[in-house]
């Protein structure tokens, strides 16, 4: 997704950075920083077909630069790749009641949202950025103008996306039973299958599989730990998404947990080779199973990489959250459960690391779980434990996955 912005002046020195700030340093691809693979190729022919469609008749190039001086022509549409804003200069081929006055040149300056370390690591972050300019830029006084968004197709064509309103996912549809029916039915009658157990195993040993596939990407990394810490949809999200009067846990204590996780984030930063496949929302409520015991999941969250333990805590912890409704600790079939599914995904993974990573994801899992506003109705104990967990399983270097009950007692 780019971005076209026009000039105030038609024909300013090329050296003069008022029509619009400079590339930002990180802007620069550099690839021993973001390692990000250029497959851009425009071309002058993409621009002209382009600009002669939104201005509704023919035009003609008469220029490309890069902004600010330096680099024109190929070199500039080059320099453009790594995110160097590029000036356009064009004229329209007719003007007048007869065409045959000269048109003024037109200026416009294109813009591309290039990768860097600070928030723009996913091409999602890239598009949302380009979104929030043009529906922010022409909403304040002196500001430059932004005239389109544009969007650079696989073929090398650019198309306009300045009437996008809204976009929406299409998807196919997937028969089954949500896997939190199954543990509901389980909390209610007290008792478990086979079928269930075999269940949590294929469970187990799907994210076996998925978890085996790595990316070698430090930047992305980094940016999942501070998502999981700082994003609204992460831990200081969910704190600040409960009461300040909320009498089970005073601000005091989700405080607590706020810098705790961030202090686990500083501790995990190194640790760069544990970035995998991840699900990345993979609760009982985002996964359909069919009577024949095959399973489709649902809503894939935060992008294609992650943590495996963000997928092996989001189960794991439902199991010890519907049995805390039943018997007020991790017992029962949901003990079986768990127990399964440990066993396979550490026997399947040889992750033993994992057990010394996870406590920051099973801290955010627990703040969803305990949160009034996603869950209104449980228990106060439940509600309680739910958080002791959440402290307690933070300040412990080894999460010990057999004694879990271990964690919900105030220490």
């Amino acid at each position: 997704m780019l971005a076209m912005v026009r000039q105030r002046e038609i024909l300013p020195d090329k050296g003069d950075q008022r029509l619009g700030a400079p590339a930002e340093p990180a802007e620069r691809a550099r690839p021993e920083e973001t390692k990000e693979v250029m497959w851009m190729h425009l071309d002058q022919a993409a621009l002209e077909d382009y600009l002669s469609r939104v201005s509704g008749a023919p035009i003609q190039i008469e220029g490309i630069n890069e902004l600010g001086g330096g680099t024109g022509g190929a070199a500039a549409l080059k320099a453009f790749g790594y995110g160097q804003p590029m000036c356009i200069d064009y004229r329209p081929l007719a003007s007048g009641k007869d065409g045959s006055e000269p048109a003024e040149i037109r200026r416009v300056v294109l813009r591309r949202i290039s990768r860097n370390s600070f928030g723009r690591e996913r091409d999602a972050d890239r598009v949302a950025e380009v979104w929030l300019n043009f529906h922010s830029f022409n909403h304040l006084p002196r500001h430059i103008q932004a005239q389109d968004m544009v969007a650079l197709v696989d073929d090398g064509r650019l198309e306009s996306a300045g009437h996008i309103r809204e976009l929406l996912l299409l998807t196919d549809y997937a028969p089954g039973q949500l896997y939190a029916g199954d543990l509901t039915r389980i909390r209610d009658e007290g008792m478990c299958t086979d079928r269930d157990r075999a269940r949590a195993e294929a469970l187990a040993d799907y994210l076996v599989g998925i978890h085996t596939v790595k990316h070698d990407d430090p930047l992305l990394w980094r940016r999942r730990l501070r998502d999981l810490v700082g994003h609204g949809e992460g831990i200081m999200g969910l704190t600040d998404s409960y009461p300040a009067d909320f009498p089970l846990t005073p601000v005091e204590e989700l405080r607590a947990i706020e810098v705790a996780a961030n202090e686990w984030r500083w501790r995990l930063k190194s640790l760069t080779g544990r970035l995998s496949q991840v699900h990345g929302d993979f609760h009982p409520f985002n996964v359909l199973f069919t009577e024949q015991n095959e399973f489709t999941l649902l809503d894939r969250s935060r992008g294609e990489w992650g943590e495996p333990a963000d997928d092996a805590s989001c189960m794991t912890i439902n199991y010890l959250f519907f049995s805390l409704q039943r018997y007020g600790r991790l017992a029962g079939p949901f003990e079986n459960l768990y127990t399964a599914f440990w066993s396979h995904y550490l026997a399947g993974s040889h992750d033993d690391e994992l057990l010394s990573v996870i406590q920051p994801w099973f801290a955010w899992r627990t703040l969803v779980l305990a949160s009034p506003q996603w869950y209104p109705s449980i228990h106060a104990d439940v509600r309680r434990r739910l958080l002791t967990f959440a402290r307690r399983v933070m300040a412990s270097r080894r999460f010990e996955w057999r004694q879990i009950n271990d964690y919900l007692e105030a220490a």
